[in-house]
């Protein structure tokens, strides 16, 4: 059974920057589609960036051009780097793994594996 935990998440000021990271363990990355998703309070669960095993990337409209996904399969560490953050951009992130070569448009039903999730709180 693949365990994801991330870790990074945190308070930060409008237009700071923050790196989550995400620990795999039990299984290979290498066959695994990945992405990170985020929930706020009263929404579904969205897809933020995705990565298939020939690590092309998907990103949210509202993460293009600040938000980079990628990944370490020999350390098993999935990651997302956060630039010029908005106060929009807060909520809990949530690591995520799909047994596929990659996600749909990063849809968070493709979603075989998840993480527990790791707070990002953005605010002056």
């Amino acid at each position: 059974q693949l365990q994801l935990v991330e870790s990074g998440g945190g308070l930060v000021q409008p237009g700071g920057s923050l790196k989550l990271s995400c620990a795999a363990s039990g299984f290979s990355l290498e066959n695994l589609a990945v992405g990170w998703f985020r929930q706020v309070p009263g929404k579904e669960r969205e897809g933020v960036s995705c990565m298939s095993i020939y690590y092309n990337t998907y990103y949210s409209d509202s993460a293009e051009g600040r938000f980079t996904i990628s990944k370490d399969n020999a350390a098993k560490e999935i990651y997302l780097e956060m630039n010029n953050l908005k106060p929009e951009d807060a909520g809990v992130y949530y690591c995520a793994a799909r047994r596929s070569n990659y996600f749909t448009r990063c849809a968070s039903r493709d979603v075989d594996y998840w993480g527990q999730g790791t707070e990002v709180t953005i605010s002056s």
